[in-house]
């Protein structure tokens, strides 16, 4: 019964893929060429695997089909207005609990980092032995001088003390979570829904070019993940991805 449960659902996610609502959305790679060469290389990569073949389903490309995106409108009062109910509770709740959230340098907080990474042995799936046993490694990327592109960290902190944190690749009209993890003692304070929620408001004040906020993919995703992912308003689409405005 669970096989024949498990069938249906994929079936039903490859119908869903082909009746998605589609975006076209820039990386802008030509507003970075005076930037640092990171993010021109790290954008190029992006767009080259993104738009690459699909390694189990040939007839699409990798990361076009099921995109999770949640468009952004132009305020954060908008935003927040139209993520879930139980969003908003979550997020309110953590600032209720003495949370803050702010931008972060990642390689100022590698002790915190590594005891969240730490906290829990599994999340969506089993985490790999290196990650929690090693100590986190400096990722010492170079300051972007542009709002086109950048790849920041972000973090809630609460005494003084990071307890979930997130990495964020920008590229013209798209934000993407790469990375976030919340410490597992203290993901009933609300602090993710809170980080990310607070990264759209950051990005809507600081990236004027962004209008897309991106959390990976949706189908791949477990049911409990899907439904995360929808409360705060990333739902699945099919997205054309632009390299740049000029040839």
């Amino acid at each position: 019964m669970r096989l024949l449960a498990k069938a249906r659902g994929l079936i039903t996610d490859i119908l869903s893929i082909w009746k998605l609502p589609s975006l076209t959305i820039n990386l802008m790679y030509n507003q970075g060429l005076g930037n640092d060469p990171f993010y021109s290389t790290l954008v190029k990569q992006f767009y080259i695997d993104a738009c690459s073949r699909h390694p189990k389903y040939l007839l699409i490309r990798k990361f076009t089909r099921g995109v999770a995106v949640c468009p952004l409108p132009p305020t954060f009062d908008i935003y927040f207005a139209d993520i879930e109910a139980s969003a908003r509770r979550n997020y309110k709740k953590a600032v209720r609990n003495g949370y803050s959230f702010s931008r972060i340098e990642h390689d100022e907080h590698l002790d915190d980092i590594t005891a969240i990474r730490q906290s829990a042995r599994e999340r969506q799936g089993e985490m790999g032995s290196d990650f929690l046993t090693e100590r986190a490694h400096a990722v010492n990327n170079p300051r972007s001088n542009t709002p086109y592109h950048d790849y920041p960290y972000f973090g809630i902190q609460r005494d003084g003390v990071l307890r979930a944190y997130a990495g964020c690749f920008v590229a013209g009209q798209i934000c993407m979570l790469e990375q976030i993890l919340g410490h597992a003692s203290f993901q009933s304070d609300g602090i993710v829904p809170m980080l990310i929620i607070s990264i759209a408001d950051y990005m809507l004040k600081n990236h004027p070019a962004v209008r897309y906020f991106s959390y990976g993919t949706f189908f791949g995703a477990r049911e409990t993940m899907r439904r995360f992912k929808t409360k705060l308003g990333f739902v699945p689409h099919h997205v054309t991805w632009v390299l740049c405005d000029t040839p």
